[in-house]
């Protein structure tokens, strides 16, 4: 296997998202050999991180031009997404696309037919549904596949923040021009949607939806800021709002391989605007044997109930929570993984599947995945809209 420090990266997007990839790769000791942005903030996240070659006027063409470029990582806004997928796949470059894949199934379907028609020896394609490299979701995967649980009857959850709950608080991903129709419930539910469908080993087959926006206008400042940025209220200015700030969602979900799980039922709420949540994706996995419990916030621990026998708390690093995922965590118990740490194992097992000619487990999510969740944003709109089921 090629050694993963042989493979150069370059990275679209400057913007919050952005550093998180720069940053994990550089744990991996992967060579990050461009930045592509503004012409301002390319030159300053390429001074800052050590990155040698900054394309600025967001040249992405010019850096996938680059002959120091292998894999290309995907981090600006949804709606540029599929040309700039369908541009790296074109000229050979491995591609790692943030979610949402695209702003529609139309867009994100052109992305899966580059992929198949790049054939066995084309391009490696993932997208960063990274919530699966959490070791506690991996686990909780395992225990699903084995039977642990036995067979499960119904999941519920959560995927709550409050970084939109005021009037002011502005990100272009309110817009649904920038970033699509569904906000809230595309944007954070659709992470919560792939884990659950990554532990379930089944896809969401069906879906019903109740999507709502409690600030119908919002003052935004008149430039653009980055994610989480605090504005001055002084360049605030009013906008009608065309996305959602929260919603519900019941899905059913199809077979799985191992048996184990077959038309279950699951139900999510979804919020950018509940105060004193920062980032929380809580999730329930009820069986016939035994339930498990995680919340992100809480990332290096899994409440594992029983009927008749005594409630378990498991431990990252510990006994019952190690030997299914050794190879997704590096640090003994007690000391804490968590955000960051997910993004590593997400982009190593990517890179290690680029370095083994596609010979290693493929436990990240391809282009048909993000193909699918878009599928579910429009379905969950339809649904929200009618007020009836709708099959995905």
């Amino acid at each position: 296997m090629t050694p993963l420090h042989h493979l150069r990266a370059g990275i679209i997007g400057t913007g919050f998202i952005g550093p998180v990839h720069i940053e994990a790769l550089k744990r991996l000791g992967i060579q990050v050999t461009a930045i592509c942005g503004s012409s301002k903030s390319a030159i300053q996240t390429a001074e800052m991180w050590g990155i040698p070659e900054a394309y600025g006027d967001y040249d992405h063409e010019a850096m996938y031009a680059s002959p120091n470029v292998d894999v290309v990582h995907i981090t600006s806004p949804n709606k540029v997404h599929v040309e700039q997928c369908l541009q790296a796949l074109e000229m050979g470059k491995h591609v790692i696309c943030e979610k949402p894949l695209g702003m529609t199934t139309a867009e994100t379907a052109l992305v899966v037919a580059a992929v198949k028609k790049g054939g066995k020896n084309g391009p490696v394609f993932a997208v960063n549904y990274m919530c699966r490299f959490f070791p506690a979701v991996l686990q909780m995967r395992a225990m699903v596949e084995r039977g642990d649980l036995g067979e499960i009857i119904h999941v519920q959850g959560h995927f709550f923040q409050d970084w939109l709950l005021h009037q002011t608080d502005y990100n272009w991903r309110v817009l649904a021009s920038e970033g699509g129709k569904l906000r809230a419930v595309g944007d954070i539910g659709t992470h919560w949607i792939d884990a659950v469908s990554f532990i379930l080993g089944a896809k969401a087959t069906n879906v019903f939806a109740h999507i709502e926006t409690f600030h119908k206008e919002r003052l935004r400042p008149k430039g653009e800021v980055k994610t989480f940025a605090k504005v001055d209220p002084k360049t605030l200015v009013p906008y009608k709002v065309d996305t959602e700030d929260f919603g519900s969602v019941l899905l059913k979900f199809g077979k799985a391989k191992h048996g184990y799980v077959n038309g279950v039922h699951a139900n999510a709420s979804i919020s950018q605007v509940a105060a004193g949540w920062k980032c929380s994706l809580g999730l329930g996995i009820y069986g016939t044997k035994g339930s498990v419990q995680w919340d992100l916030q809480q990332p290096n621990e899994i409440l594992v109930g029983r009927r008749d026998e005594p409630n378990q708390i498991l431990q990252r690093g510990t006994p019952g929570f190690l030997e299914d995922v050794a190879n997704f965590t590096d640090y003994p118990g007690g000391h804490p993984e968590g955000f960051s740490d997910a993004h590593k194992m997400h982009y190593r097992a990517v890179y290690e599947h680029i370095a083994s000619g596609k010979k290693t487990p493929a436990l990240f999510a391809n282009a048909e995945d993000g193909h699918h969740e878009v599928k579910l944003c429009e379905a969950i709109l339809q649904s929200s809209s009618s007020k009836t089921w709708v099959k995905v």
